[in-house]
């Protein structure tokens, strides 16, 4: 392949990709950051490079996501590793990390219960940011675990302990101070699944029943008995579950109902604690 600039490069990846996607995919396929793109537009990509970024850029073209091409993602001022077989974090599930890390103290030990954790990004992140907690994340598939067991290892994140299992199975009689969960919350057949991203993950994470709200329901009304006294549960979910997620949680003797949009202004974590007289 003849030898072509980093300018060149984007400009004909440009014509095909949205150009932060281009950008993203170069910075990987040289190993370098976006500073350096902009500062040496002359700069010649080897011939192996060059066959490297337009490869991708086809695969991009034809849906595959970024994430999964580069193997990472930006999450909560950290680069987390990921796989097809973990849900790409996304910028709105930072709100959940937010609302968490509101809620714990720093200067004392809480336990915190991460479920559905995936790429280990929101428990990694909620530990990260509070040592002195101690973070259980659980999710029922191996290869999940360990990518989110690698990812604690390259942060250097020790307060986070992962256990394969699905939901509470595993957990035996343990409590926690706050339970935080993205689970799965989409409609079996909602034609959304077929469109962009989501075509390419893990279907498992993704959807969970005729209404989305199997998981959710499950969740809620169970967490009650693994939660102290005054315990918290949030829960993401999707935009328009927000009024049945009170319902449940009301059903479920929790008080303090409340719920948070997303920067966009869209409703997306319910949460409420646990009534200490239940």
């Amino acid at each position: 392949m003849q030898s072509i600039t980093i300018e060149k490069a984007l400009f004909q990846a440009y014509q095909h990709i949205d150009k932060i996607d281009a950008r993203l995919l170069l910075e990987k396929v040289l190993q370098v950051d976006h500073a350096f793109l902009l500062t040496h537009p002359n700069q010649s990509l080897t011939s192996q490079q060059s066959e490297q970024f337009f490869h991708w850029v086809t695969q991009r073209l034809q849906g595959m996501p970024v994430a999964y091409l580069t193997g990472q993602r930006e999450f909560y001022d950290s680069v987390f590793r990921v796989s097809h077989a973990v849900l790409i974090p996304r910028p709105e599930t930072e709100l959940l990390v937010d609302l968490a890390l509101d809620l714990i103290p720093v200067d004392r030990v809480c336990k915190i219960l991460d479920l559905g954790t995936g790429s280990g990004a929101i428990a990694i992140s909620i530990a990260k940011h509070r040592p002195l907690s101690q973070v259980i994340a659980v999710d029922i598939s191996l290869e999940a675990i360990e990518i989110a067991s690698w990812n604690a290892s390259n942060l250097q994140v020790s307060n986070v302990h992962f256990l394969l299992g699905k939901w509470f199975d595993e957990l035996s009689q343990q409590k926690f101070d706050l339970i935080v969960t993205n689970p799965p919350y989409v409609a079996e057949n909602d034609p959304y699944l077929q469109q962009g991203d989501l075509r390419f993950e893990p279907k498992i994470a993704l959807s969970a029943g005729c209404d989305g709200m199997d998981c959710i329901a499950h969740i809620i009304q169970s967490a009650a008995k693994y939660l102290v006294n005054e315990g918290w549960l949030f829960i993401e979910h999707g935009y328009d579950q927000a009024e049945a997620c009170q319902l449940l949680l009301e059903k479920a003797s929790f008080n303090k109902i409340c719920c948070y949009a997303d920067l966009a202004g869209i409703i997306r974590v319910s949460g409420g604690q646990v009534d200490a007289s239940s």
